[in-house]
């Protein structure tokens, strides 16, 4: 093993593993994906493809600054995850815990004002407009299958 290499990095609380590329290892964080992850590379001035274990205590504070506030460090603001907030009108992007809590606050206002999405959400159907006959047929875990109609007995024949 080369000097100085770490098996594990923490960065934005999260562990990353070292023997992976950066560009790959960043979007094991909760909110960042492909794109993202490039972007953060590129800005940071870090090669994609450098495993993670090696990267000096000055490469991460630039990648760690670039993730913390990513419009200072230039990102364009159609990259970022939570665009036009709701409370104050930001651009934004949200990691790991942040992301999931704003994500369980906006479904909770959505079933608050009773709007489309937020009754989908509320019945466990699904949202974005998926057909129902055939898919979605789980039940809170329970299997519901096809129901078949029962034939009504034949009435009695008059004479």
């Amino acid at each position: 093993m080369e000097e100085g290499f770490k098996h594990i990095l923490r960065v934005a609380n999260t562990d990353l593993d070292g023997n992976k590329p950066i560009g790959r290892a960043l979007m094991k964080i909760k909110g960042i994906n492909f794109m993202f992850a490039n972007a953060v590379c590129t800005i940071s001035g870090v090669e994609k493809g450098k495993k993670t274990g090696n990267l000096t205590a000055d490469d991460l504070k630039k990648i760690e600054n670039v993730i913390s506030n990513p419009l200072a460090a230039g990102t364009p603001s159609w990259m970022l995850n939570r665009r036009n907030d709701p409370e104050d009108g930001s651009d934004k992007h949200l990691l790991s815990s942040d992301l999931k809590f704003t994500v369980e606050n906006d479904i909770k206002m959505m079933k608050k004002i009773k709007c489309y999405k937020g009754v989908r959400h509320s019945l466990g159907q699904p949202v974005r407009g998926q057909s129902t006959k055939s898919h979605f047929r789980k039940n809170k875990g329970k299997v519901m299958g096809v129901s078949k109609k029962k034939i009504a007995p034949a009435a009695p024949a008059k004479k």
